[in-house]
């Protein structure tokens, strides 16, 4: 009689291994894509337009230059990891209250993460069906938010 006491007492006792999350809403995809048109429009067409025309002198310059147009893309990378990393928002994100954050501990992600998700998501756009993976995902994360192990998450502050 003891010994089943004992034993209904220490299943009791033991540890359950549930995982407490944070109540999470993830940011919807369409919401995404226009947070991205707006970057692309706020950042990434003044560093071109200042390229071409400020420092390189005439569109057909900018044409024939591989190392202009790469450096256009350099400079928008580094100033959107800047911005994740500081912020985790681009003026893009905020205008849509969206952020990206770590996908376990939900915190700001470092320099080096926003700017491996950047070579990602450049990676992820080039074959096309990275950027179909959140269709068929509950979390919504992209190709490039699997590499990185980031989440696009609704901000609720």
């Amino acid at each position: 009689m003891r010994f089943r006491k004992l034993k209904k007492q220490s299943k009791q006792l033991k540890p359950t291994k549930e995982k407490f999350t944070k109540n999470v809403n993830y940011a919807n995809y369409t919401d995404r894509v226009k947070a991205l048109i707006t970057d692309l429009f706020m950042i990434y067409i003044p560093i071109l337009y200042i390229i071409t025309y400020v420092i390189l002198g005439t569109k057909e310059d900018f044409q024939t230059s591989q190392l202009a147009q790469f450096s256009g893309v350099v400079l928008y990378g580094l100033i959107y990891a800047v911005l994740l990393s500081k912020f985790a928002q681009t003026p893009g994100k905020k205008a849509y209250s969206i952020k990206v954050v770590d996908a376990a501990s939900f915190e700001q992600i470092s320099f080096f993460r926003a700017l491996f998700r950047f070579i990602a998501f450049l990676f992820s756009c080039t074959i096309i069906l990275g950027l179909f993976v959140p269709f068929f995902r509950k979390d919504k994360r992209s190709m490039h938010d699997l590499l990185a192990k980031t989440s696009v998450i609704i901000d609720v502050d």
